[in-house]
């Protein structure tokens, strides 16, 4: 053996293996994605990402779910992600695959939800060239991503599907897109795991605020005579800890309990501190609440208009703690006295232990005064013995399904809003729902990435025969992978929500929201391989219930409901929360509103 052969050997016995392991892009995009411990994703095949499926075809720790349209796939990985609490992913050709995945984007950053979408393009020698089946991706999703990059070398591509997933995840969640030409995908060159690579952008949210605002904070609460929480989507993005920090909170200070439409599930419905929904169409207690609170705690939220209402008589008398881990959410509506930025569960934690072993103030009052707002029964409706009230199908739908581990989801108008106000929650990530842009059909999609990381569960979308139609196909993608949802159709024959507001503010002129031609949804079933079934009197409707729920196959009930049923209470547009309307106010409903000026619907 020669010097150097000798001097070579030793080398390799004491050297650390310094190799870096050679991939194609496409095979670096499948590493990525084992290595950031996805399991699933959804998507739909095209010429843009052809080498990326392939790649798929050789890894047996992804499962891919075939949708039937991309915006399907951006809801079903929004449902995956928001009833997990991990990042959904989503894998789509380029051109139409990416534009018709934009809606679900937007869902996603509205409402805060970590999404992240691989997109193919056309090569990058053909990118501005009007190619077959090229856009402007990363231009058209600027507005709509929490963060997008077009990948135009190899060498790159490690680095940004793992910060991809960092930026997804981290702060206020969101949707990522990483837009990869098909030459990238080809290309070879050294993959990174998310260990040892370098992030380009240094994105590190604050979890946790200045002990000293937290502790004004706490001092503010502990005078406050008629406090109250008003969570949002955050507590529940913050992960199971922070729901429990909640609870734990709202039993120390006393205080009455709120919530968005995106918050349900973070404080039990059946505590006897919770006071429902606040907004639009929320509890007649809590929005009374709201607006007579001298302190009002925002955890979460965002001061969305649907709960605000009138801005200049939004709880006019209050003091007001903003807590959110979005620096630019604080003070962007509603000015905050105390703003703290932070993780929800984090600072809820930095509360407690500010709080120490105070004893919570004398409440009684105050509490007194939501007992006799809760007298008032603002959700009650009149009910029928011969026509199925939409209220009445999903408390019997609640009321059949207590005790079993249940999922839902809903649909956009107003069969969401009577899932909010009759079905209750008494934990976080068990409501899926599209809250910010209110995107019809989102709801049997998200019902699917529900079914898939959640095969036991019983997965029900809540829905209404106009928002379903707009991913109906989906119904294809359940029965192919044997996923048994059952989606709830409140079936009155009307865009409801359209309706109402043309009686309301538009003199009954019904224009455009009558659907006369709808089809047979049990028939419709049975032609996907799916099951149908139909209930049209009360009667029938708790046997129908139990068959669909006992049913182990994808269903589509088609429960008939009262056509001209109003979605009430209501706070009209232009009025405080101290103004709404009650069922037994309908009569002159229509004259009060329109004496309220023509707000935004």
């Amino acid at each position: 053996m020669t010097a150097h052969q000798i001097i070579a050997e030793a080398t390799a016995q004491t050297a650390p293996d310094t190799a870096v392991e050679t991939l194609t892009g496409a095979e670096i995009v499948v590493r990525a994605l084992v290595d950031q411990g996805v399991d699933t994703l959804f998507g739909y095949p095209g010429g843009a990402v052809l080498p990326i499926y392939d790649a798929l075809f050789h890894e047996p720790r992804l499962k891919h779910i075939l949708v039937r349209h991309e915006q399907g796939a951006t809801h079903a990985a929004e449902g995956y992600a928001r009833s997990t609490g991990k990042p959904g992913v989503v894998l789509v050709t380029s051109g139409p695959g990416a534009t018709n995945a934009v809606t679900g984007i937007v869902d996603a950053l509205m409402d805060s939800i970590p999404l992240v979408v691989i997109t193919g393009q056309v090569p990058t020698h053909l990118i501005g060239s009007d190619a077959f089946q090229e856009c402007d991706t990363v231009g058209i999703t600027r507005s709509a991503t929490k963060h997008n990059v077009l990948v135009r070398r190899v060498e790159d591509l490690p680095r940004a599907i793992h910060e991809a997933f960092h930026i997804a995840t981290t702060g206020r969640p969101g949707p990522v897109l990483i837009d990869i030409p098909k030459d990238v995908q080809f290309a070879s060159g050294p993959y990174t795991g998310p260990d040892a690579v370098r992030f380009r952008h240094a994105y590190a949210p604050r979890l946790r605020d200045d002990s000293s605002r937290v502790r004004e904070a706490v001092e503010l609460i502990a005078g406050a005579r008629r406090p109250i929480f008003y969570t949002g989507g955050g507590v529940i993005n913050a992960g199971p800890q922070a729901s429990r920090s909640l609870r734990a909170f709202a039993r120390a200070v006393d205080a009455p309990v709120t919530s968005t439409l995106m918050g349900l599930g973070a404080f039990p419905s059946d505590d006897p501190q919770w006071l429902g929904m606040v907004g639009m169409h929320g509890a007649f207690e809590a929005n009374h609440a709201m607006h007579d609170c001298d302190v009002m705690v925002c955890v979460g939220a965002r001061f969305d208009d649907r709960v605000t209402g009138r801005l200049d008589a939004f709880s006019p008398g209050s003091k007001k703690i903003h807590i959110d881990i979005d620096p630019s959410s604080i003070g962007k509506i509603v000015r905050a006295d105390i703003g703290i930025i932070g993780d929800a569960g984090e600072v809820l934690d930095q509360m407690l232990e500010a709080w120490g072993g105070r004893r919570a103030a004398n409440l009684s009052p105050w509490w007194t005064q939501i007992d006799q707002w809760r007298a008032r029964k603002g959700f009650a409706y009149a009910p029928s013995s011969t026509v199925i009230k939409p209220q009445y199908a999903v408390e019997r739908l609640y009321a059949l399904t207590r005790g079993r581990d249940v999922y839902i989801s809903t649909e956009v108008g107003q069969h969401q809003m009577w899932a909010a106000q009759f079905f209750h929650f008494q934990e976080p990530n068990r409501w899926m729902t599209s809250g910010g842009l209110g995107t019809m059909g989102y709801g049997l999609p998200a019902a699917v990435g529900i079914q898939v990381a959640h095969p036991d569960a019983l997965v029900i979308d809540i829905a209404g025969e106009a928002s379903v139609q707009m991913t109906m196909q989906e119904i294809s993608t359940a029965v192919q992978y044997e996923l048994p949802i059952k989606v709830f159709i409140l079936n009155n024959e009307w865009m409801g929500m359209v309706r109402q507001w043309q009686q309301l503010l538009h003199g009954e002129r019904y224009s455009h929201s009558y659907s006369s031609s709808l089809p047979d949804f049990v028939k419709l079933a049975e032609a996907y391989g799916a099951v149908g079934l139909r209930a049209t009197t009360p009667d029938e409707l708790d046997a129908k219930i139990l068959q669909m729920i006992d049913t182990p196959r994808p269903v589509i009930f088609d429960c008939r409901v009262e056509k001209a049923e109003n979605c009430l209470p209501m706070i009209p547009s232009g009025k405080a929360h101290n103004d709404m309307i009650l069922a037994d106010m309908a009569r002159d409903m229509g004259s009060v509103i329109e004496d309220a000026g023509k707000g935004l619907v």
